[in-house]
């Protein structure tokens, strides 16, 4: 096996996902397709152990562009298991030339390593009946999901990429939630990675309390998930985040329950990221001493400190005091009563949905009688590709 190897280093300025600032960051980048930023330049190979940024750029596609500065370019890579996009720019054209085509022929010796091991794997020449099944079973069509394939009954709620609807599949009567984004929003606020991450986490997540994707389909401007349907109603620093930021967002929706509102708020998004980053939380007087320390440990600015933070992860927030006397296998498996039980009396009452949305008309323009939405272009679109999802053999 090739022994890992630096390629190509140097300095990059690379822009924040949430705060688009341009942060210095000194990049290496490896042969196994390892490509790591620092905020200072490693002196030795210890310095080397805890990067800011760590991507892979196996399989990645290169974009360059003049914006929002010159000389940038734009790599859509992996994060440990995440498609990501992220923006970096130098100074010089022939600086970013250096960097696309090092990053670029990396890809590609990544990519000819796995053709060859596929090779490899593939069998003798002769032991070919197999592979006639295996070709057969692969081309064959699978079935499209299109949006003519629904009935469009309420508007459930709207936000800036799109909206949710309920709909009734025509072929089995049963009850959906449509999310509809638009494609141009999305990729004009630079949230494609976004996007794809939530489809990619939506068909792997298998949970009772996890609302379940029955399909994922895309038209020449939209993009759908078409989710189970509940009709009870229902990370600033340029350091790569794990998952103790999901415990922050936790904390953040639980201060919001019992407070009444948000643990940090200005309208002003510059002045809301440094409250966030800065500001110490405050409670009010009428909180329990244990909700107080159970919001203190979810919001902790350091990851590392924050409770759930830690190698045991959700058993360190279970075990709190908080949560003294929930048996939690009980409410995994929903023999726990909730205080509170939605009374509604069919699938299509929305009482529990805000009458904003709800009062409505449904609008969706259609889709021009060329643009076939359930055509195989649409998959090969740019910012999209392989979208569609459809969850078979489930209910």
């Amino acid at each position: 096996m090739n022994e890992v190897a630096i390629v190509k280093e140097g300095w990059l300025h690379k822009r924040g996902e949430y705060i688009k600032t341009w942060r210095p960051r000194y990049f290496l980048l490896k042969n196994d397709g390892t490509f790591i930023g620092y905020k200072e330049r490693p002196q030795d190979v210890d310095q080397r152990e805890s990067p800011l940024n760590n991507f892979s750029v196996a399989q990645c596609q290169l974009m360059k562009t003049e914006r929002p500065k010159p000389n940038t370019f734009i790599i859509r890579c992996l994060q440990w298991t995440t498609v990501i996009e992220r923006t970096f720019h130098v100074e010089t054209p022939e600086e970013r030339e250096e960097w696309t085509k090092a990053i670029q022929t990396v890809a590609d010796s990544l990519k000819k390593q796995e053709e060859e091991m596929m090779d490899f794997r593939s069998g003798s020449p002769s032991d070919n009946s197999g592979a006639e099944e295996m070709e057969v079973s692969m081309t064959k069509p699978k079935h499209k999901v299109t949006m003519n394939e629904f009935e469009y009954l309420k508007l459930l709620g709207k936000g800036t990429f799109g909206k949710v609807i309920l709909v009734k599949e025509k072929a089995t009567g049963r009850y959906y939630a449509m999310k509809i984004l638009k494609k141009e929003v999305i990729v004009a606020k630079d949230e494609v990675a976004h996007t794809l991450t939530e489809n990619r986490v939506l068909q792997n997540s298998r949970h009772p309390f996890l609302t379940a994707l029955k399909y994922s389909f895309q038209t020449h401007d939209r993009l759908c998930f078409v989710m189970e349907y509940a009709n009870g109603g229902e990370v600033l620093e340029d350091n790569d985040y794990g998952r103790a930021v999901d415990w922050w967002g936790l904390g953040v929706v639980m201060y919001e329950m019992m407070c009444g509102r948000l643990p940090f708020y200005n309208q002003d998004h510059e002045k809301l990221f440094e409250l966030i980053l800065m500001e110490e939380i405050r409670f009010p007087r009428t909180l329990s001493p244990e909700a107080k320390s159970l919001l203190s440990g979810l919001l902790k600015k350091d990851p590392k400190q924050r409770l759930g933070g830690g190698p045991d992860d959700a058993k360190e927030i279970m075990q709190h005091k908080f949560f003294a006397g929930i048996v939690w296998q009980d409410v995994y498996e929903k023999k726990l009563v909730p205080p509170f039980k939605p009374q509604v009396t069919s699938e299509t009452d929305t009482r529990y949905f805000d009458e904003e949305f709800t009062a409505q008309m449904i609008t969706i323009t259609p889709p021009d009688q060329d643009d076939s939405m359930d055509c195989v272009d649409n998959e090969r679109r740019p910012h999209f590709p392989q979208f569609s999802y459809s969850a078979s053999g489930t209910t």
